[in-house]
């Protein structure tokens, strides 16, 4: 980009301008801050619903681990469309796990409705657990199908059967 400069700045000493800084930084390579954000992710889910014994680096084939540790700048190879049987099931049994404990919390916090859920937690207000399970059912190349239909089962096993038939 041009960035044109009034003529008083032009003979201003210091040090290099933020903007100018901004545009020396090398671009970074877009999937892999994606593949960083589903990490990311993973790890909020389990530290927000206590989720035991799941290992995150367990849902990432040896490509995906290795990312991990790579400059953000570099051009990594990623997972490909062909995943190994067994790390789309730890995959799905994860997911299948999230979905559980956002239903089994949306539940507790409809029956102690004393304190609402955005009370509990002010820095999920609108956050829909079941809907991230599904958008990262995509990243993780897992079927939404399996999720949607393991969230409408969880609802009616919950006895939330009006949200069930939504």
């Amino acid at each position: 980009p041009v960035l044109d400069t009034e003529d008083a700045w032009v003979s201003v000493e210091g040090p290099v301008s933020i903007v100018e800084l901004a545009l020396e930084q090398k671009r970074i390579h877009y999937p892999l801050v994606e593949h960083q954000f589903v990490l990311c992710t993973i790890l909020y889910a389990i530290m927000r619903f206590s989720l035991k014994s799941v290992k995150p680096l367990s849902l990432f084939d040896s490509k995906g681990k290795n990312a991990f540790f790579k400059d953000l700048t570099s051009i990594q190879l990623l997972p490909s469309g062909d995943m190994d049987p067994n790390v789309l099931s730890i995959r799905q049994q994860f997911l299948v796990k999230v979905v559980s404990a956002a239903v089994q919390t949306l539940c507790s916090s409809q029956k102690a409705k004393e304190a609402s859920e955005e009370e509990l937690f002010p820095f999920e207000k609108g956050k829909n657990w079941p809907t991230l399970a599904v958008d990262l059912a995509q990243y993780l190349q897992i079927s939404e199908d399996v999720v949607k239909r393991h969230y409408v089962c969880a609802l009616y096993s919950y006895g939330m059967d009006h949200l069930g038939e939504e």
